[in-house]
């Protein structure tokens, strides 16, 4: 009897740009202050990719290619590169095939996935599979967003929240079993769609003078509607996650939230039974990266890591998206 293969992260790499957008610099543009959006949110600041000519893309690369020096290997060696985001470079081809010739990954083939702020998880679901067929031995999982490129910043409602980053992670065989991603509860709700959506862009409403001069281009919110979604979905398929695998708080080193809200990662830790200390939170510094809260957290926090930790991530994203994953460390941290 063969042995089940599992796919387990060797390498995490991360990227964020140096550009800094404060809540005082938020204040000289909308109305609001310092003090509201951190009680509300927790985000102090964001990062700003800026310059002519950057994009998602630009900003994938430097992840892989930290993740590629940590394992010592070369971007030739790459299987198969997914790409979370919601900001592609452009509608097609995709970021994944973009960033592959940027790399000078060869012998790769890639693909995006758009589930909003749930994509580095479903991309991550998607990357732990094709290891599992056999058929794969190096494939490289990122989540990014450009979020500055669809965020009016005349809206209060948005401009607050997000950032530009991206965070990659390296999938191979387990070497010994019970190590790697274990499972995985991946949920979607298209009812969610009008509290969190682009109005235009797509084939239902193309690009037009009209969509322009309307703004539906720019990440439209209802944030009281997405928050309470938001706190139960996460809570919810967390504790589902941890109940049917008989774990229980005290079985987790880590659980890794999407950086959205710090309530809503709050209410998830206490519906896990986890304190503060098992947390990975950065929001504070980078806002909401969409798909990339979750490897930048795990980027940052690489070297607490242990081998044998047991590690949850979790996600909630627009339209809706949500999920939850356990996975079991396989390596002390870099």
């Amino acid at each position: 009897m063969s042995k089940k293969i599992t796919a387990t992260i060797t390498a995490v790499g991360g990227y964020v740009p140096e550009d800094k957008l404060t809540n005082f610099d938020l204040e000289k543009m909308v109305d609001t202050n310092d003090e509201w959006i951190r009680t509300r949110t927790g985000i102090s600041e964001r990062r700003i990719l800026k310059g002519e000519g950057k994009a998602t893309s630009d900003m994938v690369v430097p992840a892989v290619q930290e993740l590629c020096r940590k394992r010592g290997i070369s971007p030739e060696e790459i299987d198969c590169l997914i790409v979370g985001t919601v900001t592609p470079d452009m509608v097609f081809p995709s970021t994944a095939n973009i960033a592959c010739d940027k790399l000078g990954a060869k012998n790769a083939w890639g693909f995006d996935v758009a589930a909003a702020c749930s994509g580095f998880l479903f991309s991550l679901t998607q990357g732990a599979a094709l290891i599992e067929s056999g058929r794969y031995k190096k494939v490289v999982v990122c989540g990014a967003d450009k979020m500055s490129a669809i965020i009016d910043y005349s809206d209060r409602a948005t401009c607050i929240i997000f950032g530009d980053g991206a965070g990659a992670v390296l999938l191979e065989p387990a070497e010994e079993e019970g190590y790697g991603v274990l499972d995985s509860i991946l949920k979607t709700d298209g009812s969610g769609a009008p509290f969190l959506h682009m109005k235009a862009g797509g084939s239902l409403r193309p690009a037009s003078m009209a969509t322009v001069m309307a703004k539906e281009h720019y990440a439209y919110q209802e944030g009281q509607a997405v928050f309470k979604f938001a706190v139960k979905g996460m809570a919810d398929v967390s504790a589902e996650l941890l109940e049917r695998n008989n774990l229980t708080g005290e079985d987790i080193a880590w659980l890794v939230p999407h950086q959205a809200n710090l309530r809503i990662i709050d209410a998830t830790a206490n519906r896990m039974g986890l304190p503060k200390e098992k947390v990975m939170i950065n929001i504070d510094r980078y806002g909401n990266t969409t798909a990339g809260t979750i490897p930048l957290c795990l980027w940052e926090w690489e070297k607490q890591l242990k081998k044998g930790d047991n590690v949850v991530l979790a996600a909630f994203g627009g339209g809706f998206t949500w999920g939850a994953t356990w996975l079991k460390w396989g390596y002390n941290g870099a």
